[in-house]
């Protein structure tokens, strides 16, 4: 490169002027300098990048503290079909009062409850909660505005209790449960272990009274969409009348509107109504099946 540049030719005015030849050869050994020590520092630089690119490990991907983690909340769980026959889960709504008897309207139909004994004080602004179980049945009435108990009643065969004296077993809706029976103790020595009993009970599953209560079902219509009705009940048709189906069950005459999907039946044949939610099925092994009419115009 030297030889190069010492062959070069330059104007007059530099070969008389050897100081600025020297001074212009000194600047461009440094430029060229330069360029070679800036691409030797790139050189290593990204040598030095390639290096720390495939030894150094990934970040972790941050993550925040379970403390403030917005996780989905967990999906409800499927229910269980109910296969415990009789079983009812209703809820109603004071509609009519009169001496004795309270009509309440339900998703599917009209249930009466009759009592000589209670029920005297009943409202529109409260509502009630109706379970059945096999030859169990509950019911709460409690008000509308903010939940609070009002009554409780239990109803079912007397079963003392095993672990603790004085208490009586009982079917709730949560399960099993101990009932104290309180002052109650000379009312219930005229039952007998299995007898049928009703009994209102407070906030601490004690016994404050003994009555007589019973209850009628109408299912007259399909519940609306989103209803939480729980219904499962077998029997035998007893009557045919009109658009009604009545069926004898455990726990007493049922109507039936059979426009909600009754088969073709008579009486005598067994009947079961199925009711979750909206759905509605009623089936009878025996039910006729319609047999298809011939049109008129095909018979010759």
């Amino acid at each position: 490169m030297r030889h190069s540049i010492h062959t070069k030719t330059y104007p007059p005015a530099a070969h008389d002027n050897p100081q600025a030849f020297g001074m212009r050869d000194s600047f461009s050994r440094r430029l060229r300098r330069g360029a070679i020590e800036l691409l030797c520092a790139g050189a290593v630089t990204l040598s030095l990048l390639g290096s720390v690119c495939a030894e150094e490990p990934p970040a972790p991907i941050e993550t925040l503290s379970p403390q403030i983690t917005d996780t989905p909340g967990p999906t409800p769980a499927t229910r269980a079909p109910v296969t415990i026959d009789p079983f009812i889960q209703l809820r109603g709504s004071v509609w009519r009062t009169k001496a004795g008897i309270v009509f309440l309207k339900t998703p599917i139909g009209l249930l009466t409850l009759t009592s000589k004994t209670t029920l005297k004080d009943l409202k529109a602004s409260q509502e009630v909660h109706f379970w059945v179980h096999e030859r169990h049945s509950v019911i709460e009435i409690r008000k509308r505005a903010d939940g609070s108990l009002v009554h409780r009643y239990l109803n079912g065969p007397l079963t003392f209790g095993t672990d603790e004296p004085r208490t009586l077993r009982w079917w709730g809706p949560d399960g099993d449960q101990t009932v104290q029976v309180g002052t109650q103790e000379e009312r219930l020595a005229n039952y007998n272990e299995g007898d049928p009993l009703t009994v209102e009970v407070d906030d601490t599953n004690t016994i404050s009274g003994v009555h007589d209560l019973q209850y009628d079902l109408q299912v007259s219509q399909t519940p609306p969409v989103g209803t939480d009705v729980q219904l499962l009940l077998s029997g035998t048709v007893s009557k045919l009348k009109s658009n009604f189906v009545f069926v004898r069950t455990p726990i007493g005459l049922v109507m039936i509107n059979s426009k909600i999907g009754v088969p073709r039946v008579k009486v005598g044949q067994p009947l079961t109504l199925h009711i979750d939610h909206e759905r509605v099925t009623v089936t009878s092994p025996s039910a006729e099946t319609p047999v298809p009419r011939r049109s008129l115009s095909n018979i010759r």
